[in-house]
């Protein structure tokens, strides 16, 4: 049962450090949707989805480049993310399928690529780079 507690508590503690980080981005505002996501966005376009079991992360979905897709996809516990562009969202199922700094750059990228795409005058008005 100890190691039972102690698996909840350090998935939890992931979660808390995932959320810390992705709300660390500039503008990065979140909601709950669909249930038991926490949706993080920028300027009201997606770039992460925490996807929540009771607390704990039960799986990360963020924006990547097809290439990126295709390198993640070959790693076991990353899958396409459901009911998002084809090779365009990828989905960690498996937390230990990533170390967490890559994942805290997986996320970072995503937002660099939904930042990436917003109108030059959003970028602008919030302060982010226009070039």
């Amino acid at each position: 049962m100890a190691n039972r507690f102690r698996a909840g508590h350090v998935v939890r503690m992931r979660l808390a450090r995932l959320q810390s980080f992705a709300l660390s981005l500039p503008h990065t505002t979140v909601v709950k949707q669909w249930g038991e996501c926490l949706v993080h966005k920028v300027a009201g376009k997606m770039f992460l989805i925490l996807v929540l079991d009771g607390g704990t992360v039960a799986g990360v979905i963020f924006k990547c480049t097809p290439e990126e897709f295709d390198e993640l996809t070959q790693i076991e516990g990353i899958i396409q993310a459901p009911y998002c562009a084809k090779r365009m969202w990828a989905k960690v199922e498996d937390l230990a399928a990533l170390p967490e700094p890559e994942l805290n750059a997986r996320i970072r990228h995503s937002y660099d690529l939904v930042v990436s795409r917003l109108p030059k005058k959003t970028r602008s008005t919030l302060g982010l780079p226009v070039a």
